[in-house]
C-alpha cells in the first residue's frame, strides 16, 4: 500500500518511532511517503520505497506567525492525489491531526475518500493537550480520525481523562531492534571516557524541564561518592545550561561529559553499565528501552509509562518523581558486585525484546488494512 506519514522530524520520541515505523514499513515493499517541514534525522541516505515531500512555508508579511498548518494541509492535498495515496499516518496530535481533517475534507469534496491514522505520543495529550486553547481541537480531531492509536496504557487513560473523546484508542507500544548479542558489542570507546575500574552512567534527552535532568547529576553525585564513576549527558535543550551550572557547583566536571546531540544514540548506550530516566512523566520511556536494547539496566522514575516498559528489580529499578536518594541507592543495588550487573543486563535485554519492531509495525499494518477493508464496503 502508499502510506502518507507525516511527524516532527526532530530528535523528539515521535519523530523517532514515526520514522522508524516508516523505513521498516518501506522493508516490508509499502510505498512510504514522509511530509514535513525538513527531512527527519533518522531517515538517513536514499533508500528503496521512500519519499520524502518538504513542506515549505512562504514568509509573508501579513502573517505574523506562519500558517504552517494550512500549508500542511494543502501537501497533504497534493501527495494524496498525485501520488495516490491509499492511508495517511499522522503523529503527534497538534497540529496534524487537524491538518489530516482538513486534507481528507478537501479530498472528499473532489470524490477521493482517504482515512487517516492518528498516534499519540504523550506531551501532545499531557502538556499541550491540556491547553484550553488546544483542547477543543484535539477533541475534534479525536473523534474525526478513523483510528486513533496511543504508545502506552497510560498515555490511553489520560486521553480518555483529559478529553471527550468517543473514538476507540488502540494500544500499540513503542518498539526497538534488538541485537542479536549485546555482548559482542563494540565497546572500544568506552576506555575514552571511563577506566575499567569506573562504572559508566548516561542518560539522553531532549534536556527539557520535564526531564528533570538535575536529577541526573544529583543521583550521579550519591553514586560517585561510593562507587568511582562516570556520566555521560547526550542531547541538548532549554535546561542545559541550568545544568552545566550544577555541574561546576558540585565539582563534578572532570567526571561528566556533555556530548551534545547525537544522532545514533545506540553508540554511547552500548558503552554504558546504567541508563538514568528521573523524568517528571513519560508516556512510555523509548530512550529506556534504547538503553535495555542493547542490555543496560535502568534507574528511573515510576511515572506514566515507565513502568510498563521498566520492571522494577528485573530490568532496573523504579523511584518517586524526584526521590534522588532512592535512584543513587538503587543503582549501587545493581553495582555491587559483577554478578549483579551482569544479570541485570541480560533481564534488560529479554525485556526489551518483548518490543521486538516487526510485531508492533504488523499491529499499525493491522490498523491499515482494516481502515481500507472499511473504506472498500463503504
Amino acid at each position: 500500500m502508499k502510506i502518507g506519514i507525516v511527524l516532527y522530524p526532530t530528535f523528539g520520541g515521535s519523530g523517532v518511532v514515526a520514522t522508524e515505523l516508516g523505513k521498516s514499513l518501506a522493508k516490508r515493499g509499502h510505498n512510504v511517503h514522509f511530509i514535513t517541514y525538513s527531512q527527519p534525522v533518522r531517515l538517513g541516505t536514499f533508500r528503496e520505497n521512500v519519499s520524502y515531500h518538504e513542506v515549505s512555508v512562504s514568509d509573508y508579511p501579513l502573517f505574523e506567525y506562519q500558517p504552517y498548518e494550512t500549508v500542511l494541509a494543502s501537501k497533504m492535498v497534493d501527495v494524496v492525489k498525485h501520488e495516490g495515496l491509499d492511508i495517511l499516518h499522522v503523529h503527534y496530535a497538534i497540529p496534524h491531526a487537524s491538518a489530516a481533517f482538513m486534507a481528507k475534507m478537501i479530498l472528499k469534496s473532489q470524490g477521493i475518500d482517504i482515512p487517516f491514522v492518528t498516534t499519540l505520543h504523550g506531551t501532545d495529550i499531557t502538556l499541550v493537550g491540556r491547553d484550553p486553547s488546544f483542547e477543543p481541537v484535539i477533541t475534534f480531531c479525536l473523534n474525526e480520525s478513523d483510528a486513533v492509536t496511543a504508545v502506552s496504557k497510560s498515555l490511553k487513560e489520560d486521553t480518555y481523562k483529559h478529553f471527550s473523546t468517543t473514538r476507540p484508542i488502540e494500544v500499540i507500544p513503542n518498539f526497538i531492534t534488538v541485537p542479536d548479542d549485546f555482548q559482542n558489542l563494540d565497546r572500544s570507546l568506552r576506555e575514552c571516557y571511563a577506566s575499567e575500574d569506573e562504572f559508566l552512567l548516561c542518560h539522553v534527552s531532549n534536556f527539557r524541564k520535564v526531564k528533570r535532568v538535575e536529577d541526573v547529576l544529583l543521583v550521579f553525585q550519591k553514586v560517585n561518592a561510593v562507587k568511582p564513576s562516570r556520566l555521560l549527558l547526550v542531547g541538548d535543550g532549554p535546561e542545559r545550561y541550568k545544568l552545566e551550572e550544577l555541574c561546576r557547583e558540585l565539582d563534578l566536571c572532570e567526571r561528566v561529559k556533555f556530548l551534545g546531540k547525537v544522532t545514533d544514540t545506540q553508540q554511547v548506550l552500548q558503552i554504558s553499565d546504567i541508563f538514568i530516566l528521573p523524568s517528571e512523566t513519560e508516556s512510555f520511556g523509548l530512550a529506556a528501552l534504547e538503553a535495555m536494547a542493547v542490555g543496560v539496566p535502568v534507574i528511573s522514575s515510576n511515572t506514566g509509562g515507565i513502568p510498563e516498559v521498566n520492571v522494577h528489580g528485573v530490568t532496573g529499578f523504579l523511584s518517586n518523581v524526584g526521590d534522588t536518594d532512592d535512584m543513587a541507592k538503587n543503582a549501587l543495588e545493581i553495582f555491587k558486585d559483577d554478578k549483579t550487573l551482569e544479570q541485570f543486563r541480560k533481564n534488560a535485554q529479554v525485556r526489551a525484546r518483548q518490543f521486538d519492531l516487526d510485531s508492533v509495525v504488523q499491529q499499525y499494518e493491522d490498523v491499515y488494512n482494516s481502515l481500507l477493508e472499511a473504506v472498500k464496503i463503504a
